[in-house]
This record gives C-alpha cells, sequence and structure tokens, in this order.
C-alpha cells in the first residue's frame, strides 16, 4: 500500500476501464470519484459493419488504418459470427497495415496480422502526413473508426486522391446515469477535486456538454486549481484548444498517467511551520506531523485561505467568501469549529480577539 496520493481527491471519467484506473490510483491513497462521461456501446444494427466488411472483401483496401485495439478485434469477432473471419483476414494480410498506437497494433498482431508501421505521436494526423507521403491517390483505405466518424481525416485521404472506406465498430452513448457526471462537473467548478483523469477525447466534450451553463467555471477551474491528466496527446488536443494546461505521459498507458499523477500532486501540496507542528495541506486533507486529517469542504477552505497568507488575521467576512454562496459569519465559526476538531492540534488555528483566525506560523 502506498500513500502517495493521500489527501487527493480524483475525479475519473473513464467507463471501459474505470475500474482498472481507480484501482490504480486508490492503492496509491488517492480518493476517487467515479463519473463515466460516455460508454462504449457496439452498433445495435450492425448493417453498416456488415456492409463495409463486404465492401472490403469486394475491394480489398490496400492501406488499413487501425485506429484501436477494441475496435479491431471487434470487427474480427464480428467477421467471425458471419462466417466471414478467415476471408476478412486474408484480405487484410495483404494490405499495408498502419496501427495508431500499441493496442491497435497488439490486436493486429493477436489475429495472426503485421502491421507495417505506427506514429510516435498516436495522433489520426500523422498518421495521414504518413499516407499521403506513402502515396495514396488510385488506392482504397479501409479506417477502422474510434466512435464517431473522423471526417478530417478521411477527408484529407480522399483530397489526396484516396477511396476511404469507414468501418464502423462501436460508437459512444451517454452514461446510463448521467448524475455522478453532473456531481463531478459541480466538484470540479468547487475546486473540490484536485484532479480529473481522461481517456479518449470524446470524454473531454462529453464533460463539457454536461457542464452546460457552467462551462465557463468548469475551463476556468481546469486551467488553475484541478489538474487535467490525460492518457495520451490525441486525448489531450480538445482540453488544450481550450487552453488548459494538461499532464499526459510520455506513452500513452493508464499506468503511465498515474506516475505522472503521483508526481505532480504532491509538488502542489502547502508546508508550513505552525505553532512548533509541521503542517501540510493535501487536496481535501490536512497532514500534521505526519498524520493525515480528512476534512470536510468548509473547513478545509478555511484552513486554505489561512494558509494562503500565514500568520496574518482574516476577519470572518473574509473567510466568508471562501465558503458556498447563502453562508454567514455563524457559519464561519462553525466551520473554524470543525477545524479544529479535524485537526486535533491545539494552538494551530490562533483566534484573535475581535479581528478574525490566523495561523501561527513559526
Amino acid at each position: 500500500m502506498s500513500d502517495e496520493l493521500s489527501g487527493f481527491t480524483i475525479g475519473v471519467t473513464a467507463d471501459r476501464r474505470r475500474d482498472e484506473l481507480a484501482s490504480l490510483l486508490e492503492r496509491r491513497g488517492a480518493r476517487i470519484v467515479l463519473a463515466p462521461a460516455l460508454r462504449i456501446v457496439p452498433i445495435a444494427d450492425d448493417t453498416e459493419l456488415r456492409a463495409a466488411t463486404r465492401a472490403c472483401l469486394e475491394t480489398p483496401p490496400d492501406i488499413v488504418m487501425a485506429n484501436t485495439g477494441i475496435g479491431m478485434r471487434g470487427w474480427l469477432e464480428a467477421a467471425e459470427g458471419w462466417g466471414l473471419g478467415e476471408p476478412l483476414r486474408a484480405v487484410l494480410s495483404g494490405a499495408y497495415m498502419v496501427a495508431r498506437g500499441p493496442k491497435a497494433r497488439g490486436a493486429i498482431r493477436a489475429a495472426g496480422l503485421q502491421d507495417q508501421w505506427s506514429p510516435d505521436s498516436e495522433s489520426c494526423e500523422e498518421v495521414v502526413a504518413h499516407l499521403k507521403a506513402y502515396g495514396v491517390a488510385g488506392k482504397t483505405v479501409a479506417m477502422q473508426l474510434h466512435g464517431d466518424r473522423q471526417p478530417e481525416c478521411s477527408d484529407a485521404l480522399e483530397a489526396a486522391g484516396a477511396r476511404v472506406i469507414e468501418v464502423p465498430v462501436y460508437r459512444w452513448a451517454p452514461p446510463t446515469d448521467p448524475a455522478p457526471l453532473h456531481r463531478l462537473v459541480d466538484l470540479i467548478s468547487g475546486r473540490l477535486v484536485d484532479a480529473v483523469t481522461f481517456t479518449s477525447a470524446p470524454a473531454v466534450s462529453a464533460l463539457l456538454r454536461a457542464a452546460g451553463p457552467s462551462t465557463d467555471s468548469v475551463l476556468e477551474a481546469l486551467r488553475g486549481d484541478v489538474l487535467a491528466a490525460c492518457v495520451g496527446p490525441v486525448t489531450a488536443a480538445p482540453l488544450r484548444r481550450h487552453g488548459i494546461p494538461v499532464l499526459a505521459p510520455a506513452r500513452a498507458r493508464l499506468g503511465a498517467m498515474v506516475r505522472t499523477l503521483v508526481d505532480e500532486l504532491p509538488q502542489r501540496a502547502v508546508n508550513l511551520k505552525i505553532a512548533g507542528h509541521v503542517l501540510t495541506l493535501r487536496g481535501h486533507a490536512a497532514v500534521i506531523d505526519g498524520e493525515l486529517k480528512p476534512l470536510a469542504p468548509a473547513p478545509m477552505a478555511v484552513l486554505r485561505a489561512l494558509a494562503s497568507t500565514p500568520g496574518r488575521v482574516l476577519s470572518r467576512a473574509a473567510l466568508l467568501r471562501t465558503l458556498p454562496r447563502g453562508a454567514d459569519e455563524h457559519a464561519v465559526e462553525m466551520a473554524v469549529a470543525r477545524l479544529r476538531a479535524g485537526l486535533g492540534t491545539p494552538g494551530v488555528i490562533q483566534t484573535v480577539v475581535k479581528r478574525g483566525y490566523r495561523l501561527p506560523v513559526d
């Protein structure tokens, strides 16, 4: 058991691999908010996939662009179910196969096929640039889609003279229960999570759609207090277009993304020496002399305000501004009382009569 992320709260927007990601983070001490932004559903009526498969059999593609591991496996499994597994593999084995990332490459090789090239960036743009240099004029390109259509890729290939067969294997749909996603939106806006993880670009768009009128507040939080962590550059692209700094590993893997969070989040902790004690603020918790003290949002908000100007007295009116709207000065007194109880260490929160409260810095 590791505690590198103890005290930090992290939102998880993944669906298919949410349990795996949550487990990786929880093993390092993080508190998790599960809020799938999307779910992957197979195409209910597989006539489109069957038609695309027939088109590949009738006009064997010169080039195959494999975008995802789950998509390639799903395509081959569906073809097997229709009795077309061997003919499809035979056709694909004669094509120049491009795998957009390692998972797609793994699915290709697991099927007994061989890929010829893969981009460093795992981006569709780099694949298109490579294929245009390779030469696509007059050739047929089978593009296995990852969720939605990719008109920017197919249009660029068609403009270069290719005939594109789009192979739709699955599609994105809203979560069955949207409530956790709306709750995560509120937590981001309120700066009540320390980081949010994304494993697909469509999940970013889905979160912003769910934010609705709170979109600007969510974007502002992600530009500052709430860290956006993405599994790779493709996922990060829509956030970067909004001017959001993104944490992404060099290799697009869940484990690598978790390691980047382990490296980054503790650096955001605030360390102070108060009344003979070492006080650290980590996400939703305080650590006093090495002991973790989880705190509720209101007491934590008060502590963060006091820690932002250690030694300086903050009035009740100033602290009131850190609490949710509708609170009054009595709520400040209650939050301070709960903070003292939560810390369990006398003298850390000092009352200055008729003026307010402060942290007595050593």
